[in-house]
């Protein structure tokens, strides 16, 4: 758990330790409540008190509106974990000027952008299980996952 590591580890206190948990943010509602899912299981998992949903643009919460609300919950350190798979304009630029905009709004407040999440073994063993499960459907049968179940499922194609 995060908040046992913040504790331990890095002398940190994880009651007024914030995380937003920042995407790109999407005109799709469904793709915008996905991101408060992965929020919602962040804190289930890592048992951070205070943790916050953002996205970058297109949608709110904003980082800012995210920052805001870490800082009223407590926070005196605000972590912004940006929730993509690589590196890239959005996590060199965008994302560290929407966080430095926020933080200016709250004098003495800690903040930092962590990369993204990159590569990493468990990532590869999430892509296995889901491909394994689409192919089951699509070959066998049986219900579709929780991010197809509002489209009927994914399917197998046939070239012409």
């Amino acid at each position: 758990m995060l908040a046992d590591k913040l504790r331990s580890d890095l002398a940190l206190s994880p009651d007024d330790t914030g995380v937003i948990v920042v995407d790109h943010g999407s005109r799709r509602a469904e793709s915008n409540a996905l991101l408060h899912d992965a929020a919602d299981l962040f804190q289930r998992v890592s048992g951070m008190g205070i943790v916050e949903p953002a996205h970058m643009e297109l949608a709110e919460p904003s980082i800012a509106q995210a920052f805001d609300r870490c800082v009223q919950r407590g926070a005196s350190t605000v972590v912004v974990f940006p929730y993509f798979l690589s590196p890239g304009r959005h996590w060199s630029q965008d994302i560290p000027r929407l966080a430095a905009e926020a933080a200016a709004e709250h004098t003495g407040v800690r903040y930092q952008v962590t990369s993204p999440l990159g590569l990493h073994e468990l990532l590869a063993e999430v892509m296995c299980e889901r491909i394994t499960h689409c192919l089951r459907r699509s070959l066998h049968g049986g219900e579709p996952c929780e991010l197809c179940r509002p489209s009927g499922g994914c399917r197998m194609h046939e070239g012409p």
